[in-house]
Protein backbone atom coordinates (compact mmCIF):
# COMPACT_ATOMS: atom_id res chain seq x y z
CA UNK A 1 0.00 0.00 0.00
CA UNK A 2 1.28 3.46 -0.90
CA UNK A 3 2.57 5.39 2.11
CA UNK A 4 -0.17 7.59 3.54
CA UNK A 5 0.66 11.26 4.18
CA UNK A 6 -2.09 12.92 6.27
CA UNK A 7 -1.07 16.41 5.11
CA UNK A 8 -1.59 15.63 1.40
CA UNK A 9 -4.98 15.23 -0.32
CA UNK A 10 -5.85 11.53 -0.41
CA UNK A 11 -6.58 11.52 -4.13
CA UNK A 12 -5.56 7.86 -4.36
CA UNK A 13 -8.55 6.78 -2.26
CA UNK A 14 -9.44 3.34 -3.65
CA UNK A 15 -12.82 2.65 -5.21
CA UNK A 16 -15.25 0.20 -3.64
CA UNK A 17 -15.19 -2.70 -3.19
CA UNK A 18 -11.66 -3.06 -1.80
CA UNK A 19 -9.50 -5.97 -2.91
CA UNK A 20 -9.71 -7.71 0.46
CA UNK A 21 -12.04 -10.26 2.05
CA UNK A 22 -14.89 -8.31 3.66
CA UNK A 23 -16.86 -11.44 4.60
CA UNK A 24 -14.47 -13.09 7.02
CA UNK A 25 -15.74 -15.53 9.65
CA UNK A 26 -15.65 -12.80 12.32
CA UNK A 27 -17.54 -10.34 10.14
CA UNK A 28 -20.21 -12.84 9.11
CA UNK A 29 -20.73 -13.95 12.71
CA UNK A 30 -21.27 -10.35 13.84
CA UNK A 31 -23.44 -9.69 10.79
CA UNK A 32 -25.85 -12.45 11.84
CA UNK A 33 -26.14 -10.92 15.32
CA UNK A 34 -26.75 -7.45 13.87
CA UNK A 35 -29.35 -8.71 11.39
CA UNK A 36 -31.26 -10.53 14.14
CA UNK A 37 -31.31 -7.45 16.38
CA UNK A 38 -32.37 -5.22 13.49
CA UNK A 39 -35.22 -7.59 12.55
CA UNK A 40 -36.45 -7.53 16.16
CA UNK A 41 -36.36 -3.73 16.12
CA UNK A 42 -38.32 -3.60 12.88
CA UNK A 43 -40.95 -5.92 14.35
CA UNK A 44 -41.18 -3.88 17.56
CA UNK A 45 -41.83 -0.73 15.57
CA UNK A 46 -44.96 -2.31 14.15
CA UNK A 47 -46.43 -2.73 17.64
CA UNK A 48 -47.34 0.96 17.64
CA UNK A 49 -50.17 1.46 15.11
CA UNK A 50 -49.49 5.16 14.65
CA UNK A 51 -45.93 5.30 13.33
CA UNK A 52 -45.94 9.07 13.81
CA UNK A 53 -45.35 8.41 17.52
CA UNK A 54 -41.93 6.97 16.65
CA UNK A 55 -41.09 9.26 13.73
CA UNK A 56 -41.79 12.31 15.90
CA UNK A 57 -39.90 11.19 18.99
CA UNK A 58 -36.86 8.88 18.77
CA UNK A 59 -35.22 10.75 15.83
CA UNK A 60 -34.86 13.80 18.10
CA UNK A 61 -32.44 11.84 20.27
CA UNK A 62 -30.61 10.68 17.16
CA UNK A 63 -30.42 14.32 16.06
CA UNK A 64 -29.14 15.47 19.43
CA UNK A 65 -26.42 12.84 19.75
CA UNK A 66 -25.33 12.91 16.11
CA UNK A 67 -24.87 16.67 16.47
CA UNK A 68 -23.03 16.19 19.77
CA UNK A 69 -20.45 14.05 17.94
CA UNK A 70 -19.63 17.24 16.00
CA UNK A 71 -19.55 19.29 19.26
CA UNK A 72 -22.96 20.86 18.59
CA UNK A 73 -24.60 20.51 21.99
CA UNK A 74 -28.24 21.00 22.92
CA UNK A 75 -30.78 19.13 25.07
CA UNK A 76 -33.71 16.90 24.19
CA UNK A 77 -36.00 19.21 26.18
CA UNK A 78 -34.97 22.22 24.08
CA UNK A 79 -35.46 20.27 20.87
CA UNK A 80 -39.02 19.26 21.71
CA UNK A 81 -39.95 22.67 23.12
CA UNK A 82 -38.75 24.66 20.13
CA UNK A 83 -40.15 22.12 17.68
CA UNK A 84 -43.57 22.57 19.31
CA UNK A 85 -43.48 26.37 19.53
CA UNK A 86 -41.63 27.25 16.30
CA UNK A 87 -39.82 29.84 18.41
CA UNK A 88 -37.27 31.77 16.33
CA UNK A 89 -35.29 32.61 19.48
CA UNK A 90 -33.89 29.07 19.76
CA UNK A 91 -30.10 29.00 20.19
CA UNK A 92 -27.95 28.16 17.16
CA UNK A 93 -27.10 24.63 18.33
CA UNK A 94 -30.77 23.76 18.84
CA UNK A 95 -31.72 25.16 15.42
CA UNK A 96 -29.00 23.15 13.72
CA UNK A 97 -29.97 19.98 15.57
CA UNK A 98 -33.63 20.46 14.64
CA UNK A 99 -32.54 20.76 11.02
CA UNK A 100 -30.85 17.35 11.39
CA UNK A 101 -34.18 15.82 12.38
CA UNK A 102 -35.84 17.54 9.39
CA UNK A 103 -33.12 16.25 7.06
CA UNK A 104 -33.64 12.70 8.35
CA UNK A 105 -37.39 12.88 7.82
CA UNK A 106 -37.18 14.51 4.38
CA UNK A 107 -34.57 11.95 3.32
CA UNK A 108 -36.92 9.18 4.44
CA UNK A 109 -39.79 10.65 2.39
CA UNK A 110 -37.52 11.07 -0.65
CA UNK A 111 -36.85 7.30 -0.81
CA UNK A 112 -40.35 6.85 -2.20
CA UNK A 113 -39.38 9.05 -5.18
CA UNK A 114 -35.75 8.18 -5.89
CA UNK A 115 -33.09 5.71 -4.71
CA UNK A 116 -30.34 6.77 -2.34
CA UNK A 117 -27.80 8.80 -4.32
CA UNK A 118 -25.39 11.72 -4.38
CA UNK A 119 -28.42 13.96 -4.87
CA UNK A 120 -29.85 12.59 -1.61
CA UNK A 121 -26.60 13.38 0.19
CA UNK A 122 -26.58 16.94 -1.14
CA UNK A 123 -30.22 17.50 -0.11
CA UNK A 124 -29.56 16.10 3.37
CA UNK A 125 -26.47 18.25 3.90
CA UNK A 126 -28.23 21.40 2.66
CA UNK A 127 -31.07 20.85 5.13
CA UNK A 128 -28.68 20.23 8.03
CA UNK A 129 -26.71 23.37 7.29
CA UNK A 130 -29.71 25.49 6.33
CA UNK A 131 -27.93 26.81 3.25
CA UNK A 132 -27.00 25.79 -0.29
CA UNK A 133 -24.27 23.14 -0.22
CA UNK A 134 -22.47 21.74 -3.24
CA UNK A 135 -19.62 19.32 -3.77
CA UNK A 136 -16.35 20.85 -2.55
CA UNK A 137 -14.53 22.86 -5.20
CA UNK A 138 -11.80 24.64 -3.25
CA UNK A 139 -8.69 23.06 -1.68
CA UNK A 140 -7.60 23.43 1.91
CA UNK A 141 -9.92 21.06 3.76
CA UNK A 142 -8.07 19.05 6.40
CA UNK A 143 -9.23 17.13 9.47
CA UNK A 144 -7.31 17.81 12.68
CA UNK A 145 -6.87 16.24 16.08
CA UNK A 146 -9.07 18.33 18.40
CA UNK A 147 -6.56 18.20 21.25
CA UNK A 148 -3.29 18.83 19.39
CA UNK A 149 -4.34 20.56 16.16
CA UNK A 150 -2.28 18.02 14.21
CA UNK A 151 -3.58 17.16 10.72
CA UNK A 152 -4.72 13.54 10.72
CA UNK A 153 -6.39 13.34 7.31
CA UNK A 154 -6.70 15.44 4.17
CA UNK A 155 -9.56 14.27 1.93
CA UNK A 156 -9.37 14.14 -1.88
CA UNK A 157 -9.55 17.44 -3.76
CA UNK A 158 -11.08 18.55 -7.04
CA UNK A 159 -14.81 18.48 -7.81
CA UNK A 160 -14.48 16.11 -10.82
CA UNK A 161 -12.54 13.59 -8.69
CA UNK A 162 -15.02 13.87 -5.81
CA UNK A 163 -17.97 13.32 -8.14
CA UNK A 164 -16.23 10.31 -9.67
CA UNK A 165 -15.66 8.84 -6.19
CA UNK A 166 -19.28 9.53 -5.25
CA UNK A 167 -20.48 7.79 -8.42
CA UNK A 168 -18.49 4.72 -7.40
CA UNK A 169 -19.91 4.97 -3.85
CA UNK A 170 -23.43 5.12 -5.27
CA UNK A 171 -22.95 2.17 -7.65
CA UNK A 172 -21.40 0.05 -4.90
CA UNK A 173 -24.44 0.45 -2.64
CA UNK A 174 -26.90 -0.57 -5.33
CA UNK A 175 -24.98 -3.02 -7.53
CA UNK A 176 -22.75 -5.13 -5.26
CA UNK A 177 -25.68 -7.20 -4.03
CA UNK A 178 -23.51 -10.26 -3.42
CA UNK A 179 -22.26 -8.46 -0.27
CA UNK A 180 -24.64 -8.38 2.69
CA UNK A 181 -26.34 -4.94 2.90
CA UNK A 182 -25.18 -4.38 6.49
CA UNK A 183 -21.57 -4.91 5.41
CA UNK A 184 -22.16 -2.66 2.40
CA UNK A 185 -23.54 0.03 4.71
CA UNK A 186 -20.41 -0.07 6.88
CA UNK A 187 -18.11 0.11 3.85
CA UNK A 188 -20.13 2.86 2.18
CA UNK A 189 -20.08 4.90 5.39
CA UNK A 190 -16.27 4.77 5.52
CA UNK A 191 -16.06 5.74 1.86
CA UNK A 192 -18.43 8.68 2.21
CA UNK A 193 -16.50 10.03 5.20
CA UNK A 194 -13.18 9.52 3.37
CA UNK A 195 -14.46 11.37 0.30
CA UNK A 196 -15.67 14.15 2.62
CA UNK A 197 -17.62 15.79 -0.22
CA UNK A 198 -18.81 18.91 1.61
CA UNK A 199 -17.08 21.75 3.40
CA UNK A 200 -19.12 20.95 6.53
CA UNK A 201 -21.79 18.53 7.72
CA UNK A 202 -20.20 15.35 6.33
CA UNK A 203 -20.41 13.32 9.56
CA UNK A 204 -24.06 14.08 10.22
CA UNK A 205 -24.96 13.59 6.56
CA UNK A 206 -23.18 10.23 6.54
CA UNK A 207 -25.01 9.05 9.66
CA UNK A 208 -28.38 9.95 8.16
CA UNK A 209 -27.45 8.10 4.97
CA UNK A 210 -26.78 4.97 7.06
CA UNK A 211 -30.37 4.95 8.34
CA UNK A 212 -31.82 5.75 4.90
CA UNK A 213 -29.83 2.91 3.37
CA UNK A 214 -31.22 0.39 5.84
CA UNK A 215 -34.73 1.57 4.99
CA UNK A 216 -34.02 1.37 1.27
CA UNK A 217 -32.88 -2.25 1.78
CA UNK A 218 -36.12 -3.02 3.66
CA UNK A 219 -34.23 -3.74 6.88
CA UNK A 220 -36.15 -0.93 8.64
CA UNK A 221 -39.61 0.52 8.02
CA UNK A 222 -39.04 3.98 9.46
CA UNK A 223 -35.99 6.02 10.58
CA UNK A 224 -35.76 5.00 14.24
CA UNK A 225 -32.40 3.24 14.58
CA UNK A 226 -30.56 5.32 17.16
CA UNK A 227 -26.92 4.62 16.14
CA UNK A 228 -25.48 7.94 17.29
CA UNK A 229 -25.92 6.86 20.92
CA UNK A 230 -23.36 4.09 20.36
CA UNK A 231 -20.97 6.38 18.48
CA UNK A 232 -21.11 9.01 21.24
CA UNK A 233 -20.25 6.32 23.79
CA UNK A 234 -17.40 4.97 21.61
CA UNK A 235 -16.37 8.15 19.80
CA UNK A 236 -12.61 7.61 19.96
CA UNK A 237 -12.95 4.08 18.60
CA UNK A 238 -15.16 5.40 15.78
CA UNK A 239 -12.52 7.82 14.55
CA UNK A 240 -9.64 5.41 15.20
CA UNK A 241 -11.26 2.68 13.11
CA UNK A 242 -12.07 5.11 10.31
CA UNK A 243 -8.47 6.27 10.16
CA UNK A 244 -7.05 2.74 10.30
CA UNK A 245 -9.00 1.74 7.20
CA UNK A 246 -7.15 4.57 5.45
CA UNK A 247 -3.71 3.97 6.93
CA UNK A 248 -3.68 0.18 7.35
CA UNK A 249 -6.54 -1.14 5.24
CA UNK A 250 -8.14 -2.41 8.49
CA UNK A 251 -11.55 -3.15 6.99
CA UNK A 252 -12.40 -6.07 9.27
CA UNK A 253 -12.18 -4.10 12.52
CA UNK A 254 -14.14 -1.19 11.04
CA UNK A 255 -16.95 -3.38 9.70
CA UNK A 256 -17.22 -5.27 12.99
CA UNK A 257 -17.38 -1.96 14.87
CA UNK A 258 -20.30 -0.80 12.70
CA UNK A 259 -22.11 -4.15 12.90
CA UNK A 260 -21.77 -4.09 16.67
CA UNK A 261 -23.16 -0.54 16.68
CA UNK A 262 -26.20 -1.78 14.76
CA UNK A 263 -26.71 -4.71 17.13
CA UNK A 264 -26.36 -2.73 20.36
CA UNK A 265 -28.46 0.21 19.26
CA UNK A 266 -31.13 -2.05 17.76
CA UNK A 267 -31.55 -3.73 21.15
CA UNK A 268 -31.64 -0.37 22.98
CA UNK A 269 -34.07 1.23 20.51
CA UNK A 270 -36.34 -1.84 20.59
CA UNK A 271 -36.55 -1.64 24.38
CA UNK A 272 -37.37 2.08 24.14
CA UNK A 273 -40.14 1.41 21.61
CA UNK A 274 -41.63 -1.34 23.77
CA UNK A 275 -41.59 1.03 26.75
CA UNK A 276 -43.35 3.74 24.70
CA UNK A 277 -46.00 1.25 23.60
CA UNK A 278 -46.49 0.16 27.23
CA UNK A 279 -46.80 3.77 28.41
CA UNK A 280 -49.41 4.59 25.74
CA UNK A 281 -51.42 1.49 26.65
CA UNK A 282 -51.23 2.44 30.34
CA UNK A 283 -52.33 6.02 29.56
CA UNK A 284 -55.33 4.72 27.61
CA UNK A 285 -56.41 2.47 30.48
CA UNK A 286 -55.89 5.20 33.08
CA UNK A 287 -57.83 7.80 31.08
CA UNK A 288 -60.69 5.40 30.39
CA UNK A 289 -60.97 4.79 34.14
CA UNK A 290 -60.54 8.39 35.32
CA UNK A 291 -62.34 10.24 32.49
CA UNK A 292 -64.64 7.74 30.75
CA UNK A 293 -66.59 10.52 29.02
CA UNK A 294 -63.36 12.01 27.65
CA UNK A 295 -61.55 8.85 26.59
CA UNK A 296 -60.82 8.54 22.88
CA UNK A 297 -57.84 6.46 21.80
CA UNK A 298 -56.95 8.84 18.95
CA UNK A 299 -56.64 11.70 21.47
CA UNK A 300 -54.15 9.72 23.57
CA UNK A 301 -52.16 8.68 20.50
CA UNK A 302 -51.98 12.31 19.35
CA UNK A 303 -50.68 13.60 22.69
CA UNK A 304 -48.02 10.87 22.53
CA UNK A 305 -46.76 11.95 19.13
CA UNK A 306 -44.42 14.41 20.84
CA UNK A 307 -43.80 15.33 24.49
CA UNK A 308 -45.07 18.86 23.78
CA UNK A 309 -48.63 19.12 22.46
CA UNK A 310 -50.57 22.12 21.14
CA UNK A 311 -54.33 22.49 20.76
CA UNK A 312 -53.76 22.84 17.02
CA UNK A 313 -52.36 19.29 16.84
CA UNK A 314 -55.77 17.81 17.65
CA UNK A 315 -57.49 20.26 15.31
CA UNK A 316 -55.14 19.48 12.42
CA UNK A 317 -55.59 15.75 13.03
CA UNK A 318 -59.34 16.22 12.55
CA UNK A 319 -60.10 14.96 16.06
CA UNK A 320 -61.98 18.00 17.34
CA UNK A 321 -62.61 21.69 16.80
CA UNK A 322 -60.50 24.11 18.81
CA UNK A 323 -62.77 24.55 21.85
CA UNK A 324 -63.30 20.80 22.24
CA UNK A 325 -59.62 20.06 21.64
CA UNK A 326 -58.72 22.58 24.36
CA UNK A 327 -61.12 20.86 26.77
CA UNK A 328 -59.63 17.44 26.00
CA UNK A 329 -56.12 18.62 26.79
CA UNK A 330 -57.15 20.48 29.95
CA UNK A 331 -58.92 17.39 31.29
CA UNK A 332 -55.86 15.27 30.55
CA UNK A 333 -53.89 17.82 32.57
CA UNK A 334 -56.38 17.46 35.43
CA UNK A 335 -55.58 13.74 35.77
CA UNK A 336 -51.84 14.25 35.47
CA UNK A 337 -51.13 12.97 31.97
CA UNK A 338 -50.33 16.44 30.69
CA UNK A 339 -49.04 19.63 32.27
CA UNK A 340 -50.37 22.96 30.99
CA UNK A 341 -47.93 25.85 30.54
CA UNK A 342 -48.18 29.25 28.89
CA UNK A 343 -45.76 29.71 25.97
CA UNK A 344 -46.11 33.22 24.57
CA UNK A 345 -49.70 33.68 23.44
CA UNK A 346 -50.46 30.00 23.30
CA UNK A 347 -50.89 27.21 25.81
CA UNK A 348 -48.55 24.23 25.48
CA UNK A 349 -49.26 20.90 27.10
CA UNK A 350 -46.22 18.92 28.26
CA UNK A 351 -46.33 15.14 28.60
CA UNK A 352 -43.88 14.66 31.52
CA UNK A 353 -43.74 10.84 31.61
CA UNK A 354 -43.23 10.63 27.86
CA UNK A 355 -40.54 13.31 28.06
CA UNK A 356 -38.72 11.46 30.85
CA UNK A 357 -38.90 8.18 28.95
CA UNK A 358 -37.34 9.77 25.86
CA UNK A 359 -34.70 11.83 27.69
CA UNK A 360 -33.25 9.05 29.84
CA UNK A 361 -31.51 5.83 28.86
CA UNK A 362 -33.70 3.74 31.17
CA UNK A 363 -36.92 2.21 29.83
CA UNK A 364 -39.05 2.43 32.98
CA UNK A 365 -41.80 4.86 34.02
CA UNK A 366 -43.88 5.46 37.14
CA UNK A 367 -47.57 4.57 36.70
CA UNK A 368 -50.18 7.31 36.62
CA UNK A 369 -52.14 8.00 39.78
Amino acid sequence: MQRFDPSRPYNTLHDLPPQVDVETHRILKQCIEARTALAELKQAGRLIPDQGVLINSIPYREARDSSEIENIVTTTDRLFRYAATNDATADAATKETLRYRTALYEGYISLAERPLSTATAIAVCQTIKGTAMGIRRTPGTALKNEATGEIIYTPPEGEPLLRDKLSNWERFMHENVEIDPLIRMAMAHYQFEAIHPFTDGNGRTGRILNILYLISEDLLDIPVLYMSRYIVQHKDEYYDHLLKVTTEGAWEEWIIYMLNAIEVTSHWTREKILAIAKLIEHACEYTAREKPNLYRKEVIETVYQQPYCRISYLVEAGIAKRATASRYLKELAEIGILQEVQEGREKIFINPKFMDLLMHDEHEFQPYG
